[in-house]
């Protein structure tokens, strides 16, 4: 029987009755009081999430800057410190082994953030790409506990509640804090599209952060189900849907997050090619027009011919209308165009829309 692993804040789920489920290899809640509660605490209020199964992964050394150039699609080297930058790590034919937050130090120091089940595969594979490199590569994953606190409400609440300063804190910049004797690391970047901050630390200090917040009665907890529907939402990938090693990032109109002008980083030649020859598949928006909900998986058919698959679906919280992203041959890819979903061996029709299913709501 497979062992799953606990987070430090384990027993406190279990306190408030969360539906646990194994997740990467953790026991996570997926809810406490309902998804759709938790999901509206967030859109409006605020939430807070245990996301300690996430890792972290430390790159040291002369070459730092450098190595996660190389390894990954996005700029770095004219970011300040203190800033965090979204990038993907590739494969050399331009697939996705994952995305990743890079947490700039220093020159010298940089903290990775990647998702929780390709901790193991993402380590192995930078640590076998730093020939050449003045590098030293750590997995710390073990050694942080994490917690996200979002919603419109976050900030007012967290500066309230603990006492520390967040103002100063942009989108997408980090800080480290000492509070109440433990070392923090809180960044504002968010994964709901709502306004937000992630708070790192040592499972003692998380868990304190945890029941101050969760104790001061303006803070909801939420769990990994509505995690998934408010970043869905927002238009925000997620490994194994949006983004895979069968899906690269110009197909996951990810373009942006790519830089082309580095001199080099791996899975470049095949990007350029693909850009040069055209993508043969696209990711789309879907909106139905009966209340039926596509699942990932699910088939996508212009009239009878089959035109590729969901990737992630619900019945839109916010919007209350069946929505997807979904897969499918690059030549069907035209917005307004009729489609079909098969459902129960149903199928459901719908039209092809843009993926801005939800206006976010971030400090700028």
């Amino acid at each position: 029987m497979e062992e799953f692993l606990k987070t430090c804040l384990y027993d406190r789920h279990v306190a408030l009755n969360a539906k646990m489920e194994p997740f990467a290899g953790y026991w996570m809640p997926i809810s406490y009081t309902g998804i759709i509660e938790e999901h509206q605490a967030v859109r409006h209020a605020c939430g807070m999430f245990d996301v300690s199964h996430m890792g972290e992964i430390r790159v040291y050394g002369k070459d730092a800057v450098a190595f996660v150039e190389y390894i990954t699609t996005n700029e770095i080297a004219s970011k300040p410190n203190g800033k965090v930058i979204y990038g993907l790590f590739l494969y050399e034919n331009g697939t996705c082994v994952d995305d990743l937050l890079t947490y700039k130090k220093s020159d010298t120091e940089l903290f990775l953030v990647v998702n929780a089940s390709n901790v193991a595969k993402d380590y192995a594979w930078i640590v076998d790409h730093t020939e050449g490199f003045d590098v030293l590569v750590r997995n710390e994953s073990d050694d942080w506990s994490e917690v996200a606190v979002q919603g419109p409400q976050a900030e007012t609440i967290v500066q309230e509640q603990m006492g520390i300063v967040l103002t100063d804190l942009g989108f997408y910049t980090f800080k480290e804090v000492v509070w109440n004797d433990h070392d923090l690391l809180i960044s504002r970047t968010g994964y709901t599209g709502e306004d937000g901050f992630e708070i790192y630390g040592d499972a003692y200090a998380v868990a304190e952060v945890w029941d101050l917040l969760a104790h001061s009665g303006k803070v909801l907890p939420c769990g990994l189900g509505c995690r998934d529907t408010l970043r869905f939402e927002a238009s925000l990938p997620l490994y194994g849907h949006e983004i895979s090693e069968r899906i690269t990032p110009i197909e996951a109109g990810l373009g942006s997050f790519v830089k082309f002008e580095k001199p080099n980083f791996i899975g470049k030649a095949a990007l350029l090619k693909q850009k040069e020859e055209g993508i043969k598949q696209k990711l789309v928006g879907i909106e139905l027009t009966e209340k039926a909900i596509p699942r990932q998986g699910y088939e996508v058919y212009s009239g009878e011919t089959l035109i590729g698959t969901v990737t992630t679906g619900y019945l839109s919280i916010s919007l209350d209308k069946p929505i997807a992203n979904a897969l499918i041959n690059a030549e069907f890819a035209k917005i307004g165009d009729p489609i079909f979903v098969l459902i129960r061996k149903k199928k459901v029709p719908g039209i092809l829309r843009n993926r801005q299913y939800y206006k976010k709501n971030y400090k700028q």
